[in-house]
């Protein structure tokens, strides 16, 4: 098992940029081949890394600090009177954890999501090889968090890891259609009551990126905790 200290990191060569046009990226990747063990994959996170699949990595771009981490504190938060109203519109939801894996439900779901939501991103094509590389393998301590309706119906699933110090949130896709639920959001919701009533304090939500606008969305909780020169400052 790697500890922090041990780890070796990796950079790429310099990438198109996937959230601003006309800007080169580069990334730094933990050792695909290390196991990395939950207190280090924690700590890694509160340095800004994310994962994706079996990688675990962070943006390391030269001239460009764009790319900010951002986690909710679960206990401090305290919902809009939108929010509020969104919860109460998707009460008759019920959520169920299951372990990641793929299923044709899971699969129709996802690719719908995809087509309707990001057909212009490297996202595009979706595929059941995509969804197992990015959803499904991985080291971690994972679940999918069902979203169903009355019917029973999926409408919506969360992609989770659990770390030492909260939840963080890889990925949701939902039915593209219902559109009155706002279920990107209602799971945002969802997810840092489920912090809270864990016990845990953080929810991480990934990347804000000021000028980039599908991620405008990520402010909306508040207080916000946003890494800036390495220390979590609080944005209310």
């Amino acid at each position: 098992m790697t500890n922090l200290k041990s780890l070796n990191f990796y950079a790429t060569p310099g990438h198109s940029c996937s959230y601003l046009q006309n800007r080169e990226a580069k990334t730094l990747f933990v050792d695909p081949q290390a196991i990395i063990a939950k207190d280090t994959y924690s700590q890694l996170s509160d340095l800004g890394f994310r994962r994706s699949g079996r990688h675990v990595y962070r943006p390391h771009c030269d001239q460009c600090q764009a790319c900010i981490s951002v986690r909710i504190p679960s206990d401090q938060f305290k919902p809009s009177k939108g929010q509020k109203r969104l919860i109460a519109r998707n009460r008759d939801l019920k959520v169920r954890a299951v372990s990641p894996q793929l299923t044709a439900e899971y699969y129709d779901l996802y690719e719908r999501y995809i087509i309707a939501r990001h057909a212009d991103g490297d996202m595009y094509p979706p595929s059941k090889d995509q969804f197992m590389s990015f959803l499904v393998e991985g080291d971690q301590d994972s679940v999918f968090f069902e979203f169903r309706d009355p019917e029973n119906n999926l409408i919506g699933l969360a992609v989770c890891d659990f770390l030492a110090q909260g939840l963080s949130a890889i990925y949701t896709f939902f039915d593209p259609e219902q559109k009155k639920r706002s279920l990107g959001s209602y799971a945002i919701l969802w997810q840092i009551n489920e912090c809270r009533r864990l016990g845990m304090p953080y929810l991480y939500l990934g990347y804000w990126v000021k000028d980039c606008r599908k991620m405008s969305y990520k402010l909306a909780f508040k207080p916000t905790e946003l890494l800036l020169d390495s220390n979590w400052v609080t944005v209310n």
